[in-house]
Formats: C-alpha cells, structure tokens, sequence
C-alpha cells in the first residue's frame, strides 16, 4: 500500500535542459528555433515525425471512460493555490510543450511550436502556433501566456517558487513570449519554463471580469482536447471531446485524446470506491494495497475476463518516489534531529511489512530510491568533493558512515530500536514519569497528532502508535478530507502527515520547493518537512548547475546523503510495480517505456 501519486506529482518535477542541436525548420529564422529539447544528446523523434511510436494513429474517437476520485471539489479554476481542484482540469489546459513517454525528459511543441535560448541562457523565447484557440474560438495569444505566468507566480506558491529565477515574462513579437531569468547558465530554466499551462486572459477580464484569484463552479473555456460539460458539484463532472480542437492532427496529438466523455464520480472513502469499481460503475483503478491486490481481486469480472489487471513498471523507471511520515520542523520537538532520530527509531518496517502489507514492499532509503541517483555506502569521487566543499554546512557523519535504517522484525531488534529511541529522546531533555515521556524541564508530555486523508493508511500508523506509547509518547490519528487534509497542508497545519515526493531522473529547481529555507513558509509549498538548513541549500545550487550529468548524479546523491543523515522524515516503503486493473470497456496499445500514456493513449472499445 502507498499513497496515490497525484497528477501534479508527475508533472511538477523536471529536468535540466540540453538543448537539442536539431533546429525548427519553418521560416527564415530556422537556425534559431528549436522544435524540441531532451537532457542529453537531441530527443529521439525528428522534426517531421508523425506521432509518438506507442500510440495507436486509428485509434477510434468515441465512447466515455469514467473514472474514480476521493474527497470532493470546489474549484474548475486551477490557478490559485487554495481550494479543492476538480480532477481532470488537466484535460482542458495546455502547456507550451508536452513530454514524451518513451523518454526520460524530451519536450516537443504543443501550444509552441518553436523556441530559441541565447548562448549564455540569461532568457527564454517560445514562438505560439499559428492555429492554437480555445474552445471558445478565440486565439491563444502572447498576452494569454504573461497573463498565466503572473497570475500563477502572484497566486500560486508552489509555481511562485518552482519559477522564481524566472522574473519576467514579456510580449516580444506577434506569436513571440520571452522570459527573462535573474540568472544565467541554468540550464534547466528554459525547459521548465516551457512546462506552463496557459489560460485565457480574455475570459477572466471579461464583461463582467471574474476573479482570477477566486475558486469557481463556473465553466473555464481551455485550448485543450476537452471542456466541461456537466459539473455536480463536490460529486461529478464530466469533460467532452471537442470537435474542434485546434490541436488534434498535432504529431503530439494523433493517436491520443480519443474518449468522446471522461468522467471523475467522486468518493469519500477508498474502500467504497473500490466496492463500486468491482461493480462497474467506473473503469480504471490503480490498486494501493498489496493484501487487497494479493486476495482481492477473485470477483466475478475477473473470471470472466471483463476485468484485467497488470502489474507494470513503466511509471516508475524514471521516478524515485520517497513516501513517508513527515514530521513538522517547524514545531517543537521535531526541531530537535535527537527526536527525529528517535521517531525512526520506533518505526518497525519489518515487522508492519510482514504483518499489515503482505512482505510486499521495500524499504524507503533513499530520496531517488530504486534509480542511479540514490546515494549508498560512503560518498566517492565527485560526490566525495562536492561534499568536501560545504564540510562546514553539513553533518559531519556523512564522511564516515553510510546512511543505514534501522531494522526491526524480531522481539530482540524491536527492543534494542525502542531502546535506542528512549536514549536520544532522553538526551533531547525528555524523560519518562508514569506511563508518560515529558519534558523535563516543563513537565509537558510528549504528544501529537498524525493528520491523514485516507482511513486506509491506519493500518500501517496504529501499529506506529502502539510503538511510540510503549516510549510514553502519545500519537493520536485525525482522518480528515481530502479538502481539509489539502487545505492544513498548504497552511502547514500539522505535527506530523503522510506524504510523498516524486523525483525525476534529471533533479533541478523543484528541490527549492521541496526542501530549500526559501520555501519553508511559502504556503502551498512542498517543503512539508519545514527543512531550512544552509547546507542543502548549496548543494541544491550544485545541482541546478551542474555542468555535466556527472555532475548533476554526484551532487543529487551527495544532497540525498545529508538530507537523510538529518532525519526530517520517517522513511516508508513502495513497490517498484504500479498495480492497474481495468474493465474491458477500454484498451491501450501497449505501454510507452516510461508511463501508461493514460487516458490519452487508450480508448473505448464500444467505439470500435
């Protein structure tokens, strides 16, 4: 079992930028405009190509696929950091560029159709294609793209962060954004840049004008493939195929987009959704729990064949997922690394895995887990000196032992754990009186809540109680919704949440929003952990400016090395297979080398 990766996961980390040696050849400016971009070497696919090699071009239009989500909504305008986004807002917006899934971080045109950098990457220039509108027939237009970025910059935290080196966007020709940055060689900069979704200026400041900054129910007209056509609020909504996309014979495009509905039923509770999933009220489900996957799936469906499900790797050969049990540290104790540690301690993976999770998963080690990023044994070579140059800035253990967790799973190392825990909690100016850790200088005992949105991840959390109350520390477990969960997490609204990071293969300035000082009270941010500590602050500026992938792996391992001597989080585990079953009322043609290419590649089978 681990928590749901969400769209936004995937999509916000990315890659540094090696700029494709292949030119945009279209007009008289050919030598300057770029078609494409890829970390290393050029992207695979030619300027001309036709579509990506997964897809199926005769894919057939129609049909509706219906989907699951949990919580509720209250909000069609993805722009502002607050409030519950209705799933699938993707549908309707675009980006300047897409990514392709048969490779690790290659980018090709979607609502541009071009770009070009100057030598020293002090800016970025994205040329719009001539056809891009939106749904309602108006052009999508230069003045579209810096209302975007000002808007998500000014409103959004996560995105004010993930593009603060990024200080202005600017109209430089008819079809033409440039964006300037506050610093140059980042290589990085001008892929991200290229990443951001677009909306419609003309409609917010409109007659009358609404309120960029405001959620709302009401209908927000997109360039994408799709638009909202019925909204249930907090409980359905359903997106259409428009006819007259603008974009739908795009090379990016053919093959894809092909369900004529998408519809997102909404739960409040996994086990509900499941029930209803066996029943066929909707088609595709990604299963989180190993025992369920192990012994529940012997339904009728599932014998009959109406009902498949595969165990695949794709989605994950690119992305080290660390999931976790996130103390604040910005609340005391947590500040205290002798607390963290001792909460480490007490957190028995062996014994839970064997008990609660089928002997199914693997332990978290790592914040790239699972890739060649991951750091092990004791720092070498380049990553050995990266280290040497901030030696004062970071633990100094991490020269000389390698990051090991603690291991559980018999009656004698649950108790050497426990008892390790008891000493460092001790040596943080605790003690026990009673049944009860306190401080013991206050007298105030040791207690806090751990916040969850998903009932389901109990099964592995009351097993962690009763371990901290055999320390005297009192965990209490608040289940909440996804609306309030999301809306104390932005506010950073917690003692201790279970949440998890996605990494790419090709780090860069998300690192900022994860774990850089300027972020840890930036709300909305993903610096769940509260971490502001000036050495990974520097080495996440060795990794936007690595000059070369060595460079980028070493300083990546050596910034996984420290933030895991400094115990900010509680590791878990997951599995290196994501688990889909699905009803044979939809099909894809097979798996691109690095995803599923869901919903956009697959289509309905009644439409054939």
């Amino acid at each position: 079992m681990w928590k749901t990766i969400s769209a936004a996961a995937w999509v916000v980390a990315a890659g540094a930028l090696g700029l494709a040696p292949a030119a945009y050849a279209q007009d008289s400016e050919a030598s300057e405009w770029q078609y494409a971009s890829a970390l290393t070497g050029t992207p695979e696919y030619p300027r001309d190509f036709s579509h990506f090699s997964y897809v199926n071009p005769d894919a057939p239009k129609g049909g509706e696929l219906k989907l699951y989500a949990t919580g509720t909504f209250d909000s069609l305008n993805p722009i502002p950091y607050g409030g519950a986004k209705a799933s699938g807002l993707g549908l309707v917006f675009e980006t300047l560029m897409t990514p392709a899934e048969d490779e690790i971080d290659a980018q090709y045109g979607l609502l541009a159709d071009g770009f070009k950098v100057p030598e020293d990457i002090s800016s970025v220039t994205y040329r719009l294609n001539l056809k891009a509108k939106f749904s309602d027939g108006e052009p999508v237009t230069p003045e579209d793209v810096v209302f975007s970025f000002d808007s998500l910059k000014e409103l959004n935290a996560r995105y004010a962060n993930y593009y603060r080196h990024v200080t202005s966007a600017e109209v430089t020709g008819e079809r033409e954004v440039t964006f300037h940055f506050d610093e140059t060689g980042n290589r990085e900069l001008p892929q991200i840049v290229g990443q951001l979704m677009v909306f419609p200026k003309h409609w917010f400041e409109g007659d009358p004008p609404r309120d960029v900054s405001a959620s709302t129910l009401e209908k927000i007209v997109g360039s994408g493939p799709y638009v909202i056509d019925t909204v249930n609020p907090g409980s359905s909504i359903t997106y259409r195929l428009n006819d007259d996309y603008w974009g739908k014979d795009l090379p990016v495009n053919v093959g894809r987009n092909n369900f004529g509905t998408v519809n997102y039923l909404y739960f409040s509770d996994l086990d509900v959704a499941f029930e209803a999933f066996r029943a066929g009220t909707f088609d595709f489900w990604v299963e989180t729990r190993a025992k369920r996957w192990a012994t529940g799936y012997n339904f009728p469906a599932i014998k009959d064949g109406k009902v498949k499900r595969e165990a695949v790797p794709n989605p994950l050969r690119k992305t080290g997922i660390m999931q976790a049990l996130v103390p604040n540290n910005r609340r005391a104790p947590f500040d205290d690394q002798r607390v963290r540690e001792a909460l480490v301690y007490a957190f028995d993976f062996e014994t839970i895995n064997k008990n609660q999770l089928s002997d199914a998963y693997s332990r978290d080690n790592s914040f790239w887990f699972g890739t060649e990023l991951a750091s092990s044994g004791l720092p070498q070579g380049e990553e050995l000196q990266i280290l040497e140059s901030v030696r004062d800035l970071v633990p100094p253990e991490v020269f000389n032992s390698a990051n090991k967790l603690p291991v559980g799973g018999t009656e004698e190392e649950s108790r050497a754990n426990l008892q390790k825990a008891f000493q460092l909690l001790k040596e943080a100016g605790f003690e026990r009186r009673g049944n009860q850790m306190v401080n013991a200088e206050t007298g105030e005992p040791f207690s806090f809540e751990i916040l969850l949105d998903n009932p389901s991840l109990q099964v592995v959390v009351l097993p962690y109680v009763e371990n901290l109350r055999k320390l005297g520390i009192d965990a209490t477990i608040r289940v909440v919704d996804t609306s309030q969960y999301q809306n104390r997490v932005n506010d950073f609204d917690y003692d201790m949440i279970w949440e998890l990071w996605a990494q790419t293969l090709s780090p860069g300035n998300e690192q900022f929003n994860y774990w850089g000082s300027r972020s840890v009270d930036q709300p909305g941010s993903e610096n769940y952990a509260g971490i502001a500590d000036p050495g990974v602050d520097a080495l996440i500026q060795k990794i936007v400016f690595a000059d070369d992938r060595a460079t980028l792996e070493a300083a990546t391992k050596a910034l996984d090395r420290v933030l895991l001597a400094h115990d900010f989080i509680i590791p878990l585990y997951y599995s290196r297979d994501y688990r889909i079953a699905y009803w044979n009322r939809i099909t894809h043609p097979g798996f691109p080398e690095y995803g599923l290419d869901f919903p956009a590649g697959w289509w309905s089978t009644e439409a054939e």
